[in-house]
C-alpha cells in the first residue's frame, strides 16, 4: 500500500500575513534563495500601489495581485489519456489547488519570459494585467480552455 505524505506546512509572509502570497514567494523562488524571491516580489507590489489606473487612489497590492490569480486560474484542462493504443486529450475540471498554482506558474513564467527589465517591473506588469484580463497568463489559460473545448468530444474517457 502507498504510504501517504502529510504535505508541508508553510508559514504565511512576513509582510501581509498571506498563506497564497507564501506560496507564490515560494513559486518564484530559484535555487533556494527566499530573501531574493521575496525582495522581488515587495519591490513588484509596490510599483503595483503605484501605478493605479485611471489616476485614482492607490489600491492595494495583495488585492490586484489575488485577483490577477483568480483571473488566470483556469477550471478546466485537458490530460492525455491512453485508450486501446491511442492517446486522447481528455477534458477535465481542474481542482482548485492546482488551478492556483497553475495560475502562479503561469504568472512567473510570463515574466521571466520578459526580457530587458528588473524582475520586479516585469512582474508587476504581468499581475496588473492579470488583474485586467489581459497578458500571457490569461492567453494561457484561454488557449487551455480553447484546447479542452475542441476535446470536448473525448469527455466520456474521463475516469469517474
Amino acid at each position: 500500500m502507498a504510504q501517504k505524505f502529510k504535505p508541508i506546512e508553510i508559514q504565511p509572509d512576513p509582510v501581509y500575513g498571506n498563506l497564497v502570497l507564501a506560496k507564490f514567494i515560494n513559486c518564484l523562488m530559484q535555487r533556494g534563495k527566499k530573501s531574493v524571491a521575496q525582495k522581488i516580489v515587495y519591490s513588484a507590489f509596490d510599483l503595483v500601489k503605484k501605478s493605479s489606473p485611471g489616476g485614482s487612489e492607490p489600491q492595494e497590492p495583495l488585492d490586484v495581485f489575488l485577483k490577477a490569480l483568480r483571473e488566470a486560474t483556469p477550471q478546466i484542462e485537458v490530460r492525455a489519456r491512453r485508450v486501446g493504443g491511442a492517446t486522447y486529450q481528455v477534458p477535465r475540471e481542474v481542482k482548485e489547488k492546482r488551478g492556483m498554482s497553475l495560475a502562479m506558474r503561469w504568472i512567473t513564467n510570463a515574466a521571466r519570459a520578459k526580457k530587458g527589465k528588473a524582475m520586479a517591473k516585469k512582474l508587476a506588469e504581468e499581475i496588473i494585467m492579470a488583474a485586467k484580463g489581459e497578458g500571457e497568463a490569461i492567453k494561457k489559460k484561454m488557449s487551455v480552455h480553447k484546447m479542452a473545448e475542441a476535446n470536448r468530444a473525448f469527455a466520456h474517457f474521463a475516469p469517474r
